[in-house]
């Protein structure tokens, strides 16, 4: 068939994810293809001292988003959106969303942004002796405990940001297990939340009297080709505001963003790994055996198939990286240079592998909010140098680029160094990654070893939600989830693999060394700078 007919036939499968700036809907064929994309850009916004997004941000980013892929079909193939095979939602890990039995929000949406269940996520760290991070979503239920928060007597469903918008188009209350390994420790060998934790925690609570355990609150916990229910009509009517799109197309179970980066990179077999890079950033390896012991900067989750995952994840990536070539931009244009942001970003980057590798001794940390990895609570971009340190723009990049990647480095030195984890091939993809031969020469010293960037690198995590949802429907007979991925998504994709230069690699580590002497400095404009 050509492109018109399969999206008439409906031999197609369409992911979206809600990013932290951009809602991204991406429309494959059943061999992973992309035939359409469509886009919507938003921001969070800190409201009382929650990073959150209303519940009216997050229905227009999903119609919008579904719109420019549905407008992008009519230009492209000049038919009509009115089927799709499967469709998958993802969308940032952890997070609290709390609704009544009605479905109404009790609580303003929490993002994973949000790092004040540092008593919660201490306590229960303490109870299961595995790692609780601050933005998980059992940390901020129990934090809403401790606070005793009014409207835990009323709750009926607790879930994460793509799990809702998928019950909203479904009606299913569900989530992959991928998703739910942010959501609560997961049992890999059950494929499901660990039994003996969930016991601890309703033991833990059963004297609050709330009239409810945690299993009645929390999404179901589904695998990879799993059915996760079928769009309905009002589910339809919410997604697609032209009428056009039909009900009943088959969901597969949403994921973590997290989860869909591992599927774009092919990273879901043990010994795998991957690094995505944007506005947050997080590194994951798929182990062969758990670790060692137990580590807070390190969190456990798993592949959309249950394999256990270490994962290293900074709240922070390039956000205030953006926000220099944002100021670039403007300086730019005052002059009257015109330039548009690709442009920027493209020789900005590109110019930093002029600096030094070790940065010529500027220091920077974009925390725009709190760093769990750091134990940074709030954030305060900082960026400091010494009087003798070599200030110029293509350090001043190259440090920028660096700290991206800072906090995820020190929680990858705890596998890499510290655990032996061993892992055939790091994956690079993400906004960080879009420069040829730049994030990823980055990435590839901060971990010393060969990193490839697909040509797809740049669909990312929507594009990984597409594939699994392609699975669902025709992927199944290929195999397992790595069979499919092998045999054939990955089979005939190109890519560049970059080893890591030995100069970079002594450079990128004097330059952790300062990052983590630095920390107290973070710390102290932390708790003075009050304004």
């Amino acid at each position: 068939m050509d492109k018109k007919e399969l999206i008439l036939s409906g031999k197609t499968a369409l992911g979206i994810e809600f990013g932290s700036t951009r809602i991204k809907g991406v429309l494959i064929d059943l061999s992973g293809h992309v035939l359409a994309v469509g886009f919507h850009d938003w921001e969070n916004s800190l409201v009382n001292g929650i990073w959150t997004y209303s519940l009216a941000e997050i229905e227009e980013g999903l119609r919008d988003c579904y719109s420019g892929v549905r407008k992008d079909v009519k230009e492209k193939y000049g038919v009509d959106l009115t089927t799709i095979g499967s469709i998958g939602i993802s969308a940032m890990m952890h997070g609290y969303i709390a609704l009544d039995k009605k479905g109404e929000l009790l609580a303003p949406f929490k993002t994973w942004r949000n790092s004040d269940t540092e008593k919660a996520a201490d306590e229960l760290t303490e109870l299961f002796q595995f790692n609780i991070p601050l933005r998980w979503t059992i940390a901020h239920l129990y934090q809403a405990v401790l606070e005793e928060k009014e409207h835990l007597k009323r709750i009926d469903f607790v879930t994460t940001l793509d799990s809702y918008i998928h019950y909203r188009l479904t009606g299913e209350k569900v989530t992959g297990i991928g998703d739910a390994s942010g959501i609560f420790p997961i049992d890999s060998k059950a494929l499901d939340y660990d039994q003996k934790m969930v016991d601890k925690f309703d033991e833990l609570i059963a004297s609050k009297g709330y009239g409810w355990k945690l299993r009645d609150v929390l999404p179901k916990v589904l695998v990879a080709g799993d059915a996760a229910g079928t769009l309905t009509a009002e589910g339809a009517a919410l997604l697609d505001e032209s009428g056009l799109l039909r009900a009943g197309i088959p969901l597969c179970p949403p994921e973590g963003d997290a989860g869909t980066g591992m599927v774009a990179t092919n990273s879901v077999a043990p010994r795998t790994g991957n690094v995505s890079a944007g506005t947050s950033t997080f590194a994951m390896i798929v182990l062969e055996k758990p670790l060692g012991k137990l580590y807070r900067e390190i969190d456990m989750v798993t592949t959309p198939t249950g394999h256990p995952v270490a994962m290293s994840h900074a709240n922070n990536g390039t956000s205030d990286l953006n926000a220099w070539v944002n100021l670039f931009g403007e300086f730019a244009a005052l002059i009257g240079v015109k330039a548009d942001a690709g442009e920027l970003f493209e020789k900005l980057y590109t110019n930093s592998l002029k600096g030094d590798p070790d940065c010529g001794g500027l220091l920077a940390y974009g925390y725009l909010s709190g760093e769990g990895i750091t134990h940074m609570n709030e954030g305060r971009p900082l960026f400091a140098r010494t009087p003798d340190s070599r200030f110029g723009l293509a350090n001043f990049m190259r440090a920028h680029l660096y700290t991206s990647l800072g906090a995820v480095k020190l929680g990858l030195d705890i596998l890499l160094k510290d655990e032996g984890v061993k892992v055939d091939r790091i994956m690079g993809h993400g906004g960080f990654f879009k420069t040829p031969g730049v994030g990823q020469r980055y990435l590839a010293a901060a971990v010393n070893t060969p990193v490839t960037c697909m040509a797809t690198a740049s669909e990312g995590g929507p594009w990984g939600m597409a594939l699994l949802a392609a699975y669902m429907i025709d992927g199944r007979k290929e195999g397992k989830l790595e069979d499919f991925m092998e045999k054939r998504i990955f089979s005939n994709l190109e890519g560049t693999t970059l080893n890591p230069d030995p100069k970079d690699v002594e450079g990128i580590e004097t330059f952790t060394k300062r990052y983590k002497e630095g920390i107290a400095v973070q710390a102290a404009a932390v708790e003075h700078m009050k304004w």
